[in-house]
């Protein structure tokens, strides 16, 4: 940390913090994320070698460029171009939702992100605003690949854990626990991005694993198993007395807020996006390219 001068801490997360630093001789802003020490816990050592072996391989004009990586007392501290705001920042600051034009463009570079990642059969696994970073020139930077991992091919039969992604975001595959998801988790969470950005508002802000299931169930209907998931495990989250469509006030408040707005947006004339992304049966789910050419 010598060669760096801290400005500040920019966040701060359950495994280390992120440092806004200037270098001493060059004067680049870079962003440096500081684990917390690796004897304390397991898991951020397995959280920051993932990391940092995916990042130095993965290279792409939308993704966050790692610049260096060393370890001092037992700390890994990774050195990242600095982007000094996130998706969140700009909802945050904008009640009703970006322009349309901003969010194709911001949905364009996200989805080269991504499919760039799953042409390396590397899943994100965490796709939220908080870590799409947007420079000032409008370049978007997906970042965090700290639960992002390599996807064998279905005949090895590997299974993941289902505790990633935050919950908000998080596909129901991964909310009722499957452990042999791939890819189309990612497309989920693309889904609910997109429609934050239109409107500013989460799709699905569940309180608990089962209030997200409420919410998507409230929205889509009843879950639709695939023949590898034992329907006896959570065939509880079915027994949901729900009248047909219905939409919880949530959704009727966050599709018909401005319908003036909605019913012109071009979103409104495109619906499939939406039902395309979001489809309960991740096979069904747009792959990445069609969404890219859409």
């Amino acid at each position: 940390m010598e060669r760096y001068e801290s400005l500040g801490p920019v966040g701060e997360g359950t495994y280390g913090t992120v440092l806004k630093c200037r270098h001493r001789h060059s004067g680049r802003l870079v962003a440096i994320k500081k684990f917390l020490n690796l004897d304390d816990d397991e898991t951020v050592k397995k959280i920051a070698l993932r990391e940092i072996k995916l990042l130095r391989q993965l290279r792409h004009d939308n993704l966050v460029n790692l610049l260096e990586v060393w370890k001092r007392r037992r700390r890994w501290y990774l050195v990242f171009e600095f982007v000094d705001r996130t998706l969140l920042d700009e909802l945050q600051q904008c009640s009703s939702g970006l322009d349309f034009n901003t969010c194709r463009q911001y949905l364009f570079q996200i989805l080269r992100a991504v499919n760039f990642c799953h042409q390396q059969d590397v899943v994100h696994r965490d796709i939220k605003p908080e870590n799409i970073l947007i420079s000032q020139e409008g370049v978007v930077k997906l970042c965090d690949f700290g639960f992002a991992r390599t996807i064998a091919s279905p005949s090895e039969g590997v299974v993941y854990t289902d505790y990633v992604a935050t919950r908000w975001y998080r596909a129901p595959e991964l909310l009722v626990g499957d452990i042999k998801y791939g890819k189309p988790v990612d497309v989920w969470a693309l889904g609910c991005v997109l429609i934050e950005m239109l409107t500013a508002h989460p799709l699905f802000p569940g309180d608990s694993d089962l209030d997200q299931i409420y919410h998507i169930v409230r929205c889509f209907g009843k879950l639709l198993l695939l023949p590898h998931q034992d329907i006896d495990s959570y065939s509880f989250i079915n027994t949901f007395s729900l009248p047909p469509g219905s939409l919880t006030a949530h959704h009727q408040e966050l599709f018909y807020r401005n319908p003036k707005r909605l019913q012109s947006h071009p979103v409104h004339h495109r619906k499939d996006n939406m039902d395309k992304t979001s489809a309960q049966i991740h096979q069904n789910r747009w792959s990445k390219r069609s969404s890219l050419s859409h």
